[in-house]
């Protein structure tokens, strides 16, 4: 084989090595105490806590709400219920700037599930909340949901928890994001409350909230 082809090969070889190697992902798929049963990059594994796998990830702790992994210094917490996955790419840190409108609300364009949506920023919000008329448009899975019961200013008013499959803010996005879909035509808007905020840090000076993702 020619030298200068069989070089190039080796580096595209190489390059493709590092580049898989790199791009490990890591879902947990159930917690116990002392121990874990993980999908990394489509294989799946029990590990207790101080074993590593064969791809270098280190199981540090885990309990029955979260575990600590390690991979080649870096260390993460993943949690069952919000079904994070981690990618050991080293991100982008993306901001969103939200301007004050005249009415003192912070009113963004993005979408839901695909579906473009305007979105009322409620830091006072616990939850994104959703009326069932806006929700029916938006492909939410109601395989899942559970009913609950929201306080509004009309009274008590039935309501389901939902999971939102992914939520965007400008170039920021949030996956499996919890919401509740209530009956009826309140809130008229999109509140996008805390489920989907504390996955962002808020920044706000002189009229101007800056979302950033948190990596």
């Amino acid at each position: 084989m020619n030298p200068l082809f069989l070089l190039i090969y080796l580096f595209l070889l190489l390059t493709s090595q590092i580049a898989h190697a790199s791009e490990l992902h890591v879902d947990v798929l159930a917690l116990f105490k002392g121990a874990a049963m993980l999908d990394i990059s489509g294989n799946q594994m029990l590990l207790k806590t101080g074993e590593k796998s064969s791809e270098g990830i280190l199981l540090v702790s885990a309990n029955s709400r979260e575990i600590v992994i390690e991979y080649k210094g870096q260390k993460r917490t993943l949690t069952l219920s919000e079904k994070i996955g981690a990618s050991f790419i080293t991100p982008e840190n993306i901001s969103v700037s939200i301007f004050l409108n005249p009415r003192g609300q912070y009113r963004t364009s993005g979408s839901i599930n695909g579906h473009s949506v305007t979105l009322l920023i409620d830091t006072g919000a616990n939850i994104v909340a959703i009326n069932a008329r806006t929700a029916s448009s938006l492909s939410i899975d109601m395989s899942d949901s559970r009913p609950a019961q929201v306080e509004t200013a009309s009274g008590m008013v039935s309501s389901h928890i939902v999971t939102l499959e992914i939520v965007s803010v400008g170039g920021i996005k949030v996956r499996y994001v919890k919401a509740v879909d209530i009956e009826g035509a309140y809130p008229v808007d999109i509140l996008l409350g805390m489920s989907f905020l504390k996955h962002v840090d808020i920044r706000e000076s002189s009229g101007i909230m800056q979302l950033t993702g948190k990596f």
